[in-house]
């Protein structure tokens, strides 16, 4: 057993993290893990924290390594954010946590979980901390790509590429780990596009199958303006109905805590001098609903593109696997009734709109004028 069994299809990332631990020439103060969503960066990182704290190197077994994957290790701090961005206020006490020498541990890690959420002012705060490290201190930042943080922060950081693991080895993980069926498991990796995470669900859940299914049935169903603004409608009701779905019996659990820790009861009025703490925990819990309501949205849209992929690999003749291969029928019914020109469009479109949900503009809106370009043209 090691800490590493379960990072799927990378090797050359794991082999470098490895160096770092046993050979101090190989080790930096500051790393930057970088691939796309269910390439495992996260779990790469905790994996590399808990090897660096473990007396052998990462055996998966001892104090340190399980308290560190778990996340209770007293000397590895994860900064991860529900909200939108990262927040100043959270990033500040970090500066100060960053110059302490570790209590128990090996090193003391920080690890910031989508680092590319760090507004400018933000990562401002943390330049100071990469640029004057404590010895035995190790940042570890998080995000989809080099060019998702900033320059200043990218510069003085190690930068760890990790890739797309291959659907082969996602599908094993599946039947080894968790005795998916292996053709169940075959087409939930190829629908999650290799995304581990997403695929255990699809492989695992039949409303999560339902609902990827209801998304490109939707697409598929556009025949004009109308059609359009219906689907589009629908698509961002669902993501609220799930985004409350996850959040609200947390939400309800987290405000009753917070009323008996300042000793008032939950159906009583609050009073005044209570009033701000309750604000800003709704605040933060608003924040959190914003941001799974779009990450929704954005697996909806990437599910979109792994559709018009399909139907220009059929327009094309191209010899590959199609993604969805249990929605072929509906695959060949699009790529029959348009040309691979308006099936590129239909795909900018969708980035597009997965571009204006990353800038904040209204998902209905973004959703709708997407919806609008998805239907057939002339």
């Amino acid at each position: 057993m090691s800490v590493w069994d379960e990072l799927v299809g990378q090797e050359p990332a794991v082999a470098e993290l490895q160096r770092a631990v046993t050979d101090p020439s190989a080790m930096t103060h500051a790393w930057l893990f970088t691939g796309p969503p269910g390439s495992g960066r996260s779990n790469l990182a905790r994996a590399f924290a808990a090897a660096l704290q473990c007396v052998h190197g990462g055996c998966g077994e001892c104090h340190d390594c399980t308290t560190t994957l778990r996340g209770t290790h007293p000397d590895v701090t994860v900064v991860a954010t529900e909200g939108v961005n990262i927040l100043i206020d959270a990033v500040r006490p970090l500066v100060e946590l960053a110059q302490r020498s570790p209590s128990q541990g090996r090193w003391r890690v920080i690890l910031v979980e989508d680092a590319d959420r760090l507004v400018e002012k933000t990562s401002n705060v943390l330049l100071k901390a990469l640029e004057e490290p404590a010895p035995r201190t190790v940042w570890m930042l998080c995000a989809p790509s080099p060019q998702d943080v900033l320059v200043t922060l990218r510069s003085r950081s190690r930068a760890v590429a990790l890739r797309v693991p291959p659907v082969d080895a996602v599908v094993r993980l599946l039947v080894e780990r968790d005795g998916i069926d292996p053709d169940d498991a075959q087409v939930a990796a190829r629908a999650a596009q290799s995304h581990v995470g997403i695929a255990r669900r699809l492989a695992r859940d039949p409303e999560a199958r339902a609902r990827r299914s209801r998304v490109l049935e939707l697409a598929a169903g556009i025949r004009g303006v109308g059609d359009a603004v219906l689907a589009a409608g629908e698509l961002v009701a669902t993501a609220q109905a799930d985004a409350k779905a996850a959040t609200e019996e947390r939400d309800a659990t987290e405000r009753a805590a917070l009323l008996r820790a300042m000793g008032a009861d939950a159906g009583a009025t609050i009073p005044p001098a209570l009033r701000t703490q309750v604000r800003q925990l709704e605040e933060d819990q608003k924040r959190r609903a914003t941001r799974a309501q779009r990450d929704v949205l954005d697996r909806a849209m990437v599910d979109l593109l792994s559709l018009y992929r399909d139907v220009l690999v059929v327009q094309l003749g191209a010899d590959v696997a199609l993604v969805n291969a249990a929605h072929e029928e509906t695959v060949r019914a699009l790529a029959a009734r348009s040309t691979p020109e308006q099936t590129l469009r239909r795909m900018d479109a969708v980035g597009q709109a997965r571009t204006r949900l990353e800038g904040n503009v209204a998902p209905l809106l973004a959703v709708e004028a997407m919806a609008v370009a998805l239907r057939p043209q002339g």
